[in-house]
């Protein structure tokens, strides 16, 4: 996912791919922990998503606080 297509998305969208990201990564670390994982490289992919995505968050939340004043 790269960033450019993060900063398409509303907050509301974020926020949800916050919580399905958040998610998918509980899952591949419960697969991790019981050897079912196929690609551990993935954890590390979803891991800067999640990243990515507060981070956007965050930068449009300093945007929204910017204009009001």
């Amino acid at each position: 996912m790269k960033a450019t297509e993060i900063r398409e998305k509303s907050a509301v969208e974020l926020n949800d791919q916050l919580k399905e990201l958040k998610e998918e990564l509980f899952h591949l670390r419960f697969q991790h922990a019981i050897n079912q994982l196929d690609n551990p490289m993935r954890i590390k992919a979803v891991k800067k998503d999640i990243a990515r995505v507060k981070t956007i968050l965050r930068e449009k939340e300093l945007q929204a606080d910017g204009s009001e004043s």
